[in-house]
């Protein structure tokens, strides 16, 4: 009998020591992510929202569980993994929290069973307000950094691509569209993950052109339709509100239908008649001069943009330019891409 009960009560003091452990890394991850809502987004809502979480969180941390920690004795605390060391960008610094956080959660939800029935289903609906909470941040994150960006790189295929768009990436490169029209879904996906990994390495975001299979299978920041593709709504339901869409447009028309259909950008174009849209006529200057007027979503200029003649387009009211064979064919894409930056935010 005292044996049972001594066996019983070592059980309870690793229950507690399981959600000692778990209560502190659930608060640990929402206070960095916290953090960065207050001073890097200055925004009150999603500071609070995860200040309530992190409080309800807090609630449950008894003296009990406190007093069962022994962190000296903890083989988990020289655990660790080389991806820790080191974060890549803020995004990648908010998804390893997320996850950190979330998987805390489930082992408070199934944990918390053991020592109050309502600790489990807390856990389990708080868990849920995170998922929520992460997608509205990391939506909110990549729409941010849409409207910050004012060049845009649609690739084509060249043997040294990653080369090309890394060197573009260290020249300030924020938006990278992956096109692809002939190789097959093999090429593609690796690819594809090759230029996702790249582009999220410098904190730029990576769209992927039609393909909105693909996009979800490297897990893209978006992707770019043309008039033919699935509609708007279509890949609104597939990839969720978080993504990005945009919407290639050639008149005031196709514009107003993109925007009224709930693209997140269009592109404009194409400006100058181009290779990249074989037997497709320029849409010129004036149309260019018509969205600078009448779109409220970014907008890209594209199509046939290059050194010679970007400051006729910012001329005619492009603040953001989408370029192809000017940076992809390039001998010196970081300094060709600084130079259009620098071009684009002279007003």
């Amino acid at each position: 009998m005292v044996e049972a009960h001594s066996q019983a009560q070592q059980i309870k003091e690793v229950v507690y020591r399981i959600l000692d452990a778990n209560l502190d890394r659930a608060r640990e991850g929402l206070r960095i992510i916290e953090e960065w809502c207050r001073f890097g987004l200055n925004d009150a809502h999603l500071a609070g929202e995860c200040k309530r979480l992190r409080q309800e969180v807090g609630n449950w941390h008894t003296a009990q569980m406190r007093a069962a920690r022994d962190t000296p004795g903890d083989p988990g605390t020289d655990l660790t993994h080389p991806q820790e060391e080191q974060r890549s960008s803020i995004a990648s610094l908010l998804q390893a929290n997320f996850c950190r956080v979330q998987e805390a959660l489930r082992v408070l939800e199934e944990y918390g069973k053991l020592y109050d029935p309502n600790m489990g289903s807390t856990f389990k609906q708080m868990r849920y307000q995170v998922y929520t909470l992460e997608s509205t941040l990391m939506g909110y994150q990549r729409h941010q950094l849409l409207w910050r960006s004012h060049l845009y790189l649609v690739t084509s295929p060249v043997d040294n691509l990653l080369e090309v768009v890394e060197a573009a990436l260290k020249g300030g490169l924020t938006l990278v569209q992956y096109r692809e029209k002939t190789a097959d879904d093999v090429m593609r996906l690796e690819q594809a993950t090759q230029l996702r990994q790249l582009c999220h390495n410098y904190g730029a975001l990576f769209i992927i052109n039609d393909r909105v299979d693909l996009a979800l299978a490297v897990n893209a920041d978006g992707v770019h339709l043309g008039q033919q593709d699935l509609p708007i709504a279509i890949a609104r339901q597939l990839l969720g509100t978080q993504r990005i869409i945009g919407r290639s447009t050639t008149n005031a028309q196709e514009m107003q239908k993109a925007i009224a259909e709930g693209a997140d950008y269009i592109g404009v174009g194409p400006v100058y008649e181009t290779p990249t849209k074989v037997g497709k006529a320029a849409a010129g200057l004036e149309y260019v001069s018509y969205a600078a007027k009448n779109c409220a979503i970014p907008w890209f200029a594209i199509g046939g943009i290059d050194a010679s003649n970007i400051n006729d387009v910012i001329d005619a009211g492009a603040r953001r330019v989408a370029v192809v064979r000017s940076l992809i064919q390039s001998e010196q894409p970081t300094l060709v891409t600084q130079y259009f930056i620098s071009q684009l935010h002279r007003k």
